[in-house]
């Protein structure tokens, strides 16, 4: 997109290929040895492949691995060995220049939403499977990078992680979770598990507040284009308040035990069918939830649906998300919002929190 800046990968340039053989529905180092290796083989791109055999290795591996002799760190799976990836990266005492590795992903997954996101903001067509595989491929080739949101997330007991997807709660991390058994069909297992998901539609009794855009203290009015990026994407600390190698410090928010500050939005209803905090355009490769985000806009696109609504109007909204159309409709009970930040504290512990699609014990939680 116009505005951005980008970077540039050498040539020949040196790859490190993260690689979940398990991911999807098995097929991940098949495809990468028949689509991915005889393009990136043309276009200059040498390869080492490091094959995950358990949970954490990717993390573990890039936490403690000296990553000079990569100029690039490649993953090929779900969004799940992302996460655990920049999560790897995010604990290193160097985050801050390791983070400046260009990462690349290449969808081998049943969820590839970021895969999609990209595909989406490059302006290729809506595509899945081999050839959204050969799109994101293509985009390796042509070796650009760019700079994308990542937000911080933390939990009533302490844990801290780093997204670079989603947040969610309710309906659609319970139709991620509960589908996992269907792993075997692809991403057909979604659609399976949203009809089961809908005849036991549940309800979520919790509080949400947000931090919207626009109101943020000191900052500018959001510009009109919603492509453009938003001022103050990065508020300087006062000197000396990190010690450097710490992570970074969350300056808009308080924490959990206190009252959210009193220029946040409180959200009237306690009672929810879903809670989704989403940063990037795809929910799935075919769920285009967040039409307007773009990989680096500061920008946490926040959807929630009250409690009340139909199984039919669900469906209908799910069925109009493959499109991105879904807010055409005007649902009442729909609501979204673009904050720079959000708390969720649910009543009781029910239900599955989700983040990048990895399932999180359910509690109080902002990012």
């Amino acid at each position: 997109p116009p505005g951005d800046s980008y970077g540039v990968l050498p040539r020949p340039c040196h790859a490190l290929v993260l690689l979940n053989p398990q991911s999807g529905s098995g097929r991940a180092l098949d495809d990468f040895q028949a689509v991915v290796q005889p393009m990136l083989a043309e276009a200059d791109i040498a390869t080492t492949v490091f094959v995950t055999e358990r949970p954490h290795h990717a993390h573990e591996k890039v936490r403690d691995e000296d990553l000079s002799q990569w100029d690039t760190l490649v993953v090929m799976s779900g969004d799940g060995l992302l996460f655990e990836v920049v999560n790897g990266l995010m604990e290193r005492p160097d985050w801050k220049e390791a983070m400046k590795k260009p990462l690349c992903i290449l969808p081998g997954g049943s969820g590839n939403a970021l895969a999609a996101s990209i595909n989406y903001y490059a302006g290729y067509d809506h595509v899945a499977k081999k050839k959204l595989l050969t799109n994101c491929t293509f985009i390796l080739c042509k070796g650009l990078y760019t700079q994308m949101d990542l937000v911080s997330l933390s939990t009533a007991s302490g844990k801290r992680f780093f997204s670079f997807l989603g947040f969610g709660w309710g309906f659609i991390s319970d139709v991620d979770i509960d589908s996992e058994k269907y792993r075997w069909l692809g991403s057909a297992r979604f659609t399976l598990g949203t009809l089961q998901c809908l005849a036991k539609l549940r309800v979520y009794q919790g509080r949400l507040s947000y931090l919207p855009m626009a109101t943020e203290q000191g900052s500018s009015p959001a510009p009109r284009d919603p492509h453009a990026p938003v001022p103050n994407g990065h508020i300087p600390q006062p000197a000396g308040t990190e010690a450097p190698g710490s992570p970074p410090h969350d300056s808009l928010l308080v924490p959990l035990g206190q009252p959210v500050p009193a220029h946040w939005t409180v959200v009237p209803e306690e009672e929810f069918v879903l809670v989704y905090a989403i940063y990037q355009s795809h929910l799935g490769t075919n769920l285009l939830m967040a039409p307007a985000a773009r990989l680096h806009d500061s920008c946490i696109h926040l959807f929630y649906m009250k409690a009340g609504i139909s199984r039919v109007t669900l469906l209908k909204l799910f069925l109009a998300m493959s499109r991105g159309t879904h807010l055409d409709l005007n649902c009442p009970h729909l609501c979204y919002v673009p904050v720079r930040a959000f708390r969720l504290e649910p009543r009781v512990a029910a239900g599955i929190m989700t983040v990048d699609g990895e399932a999180l014990a359910c509690e109080p939680v902002q990012g």
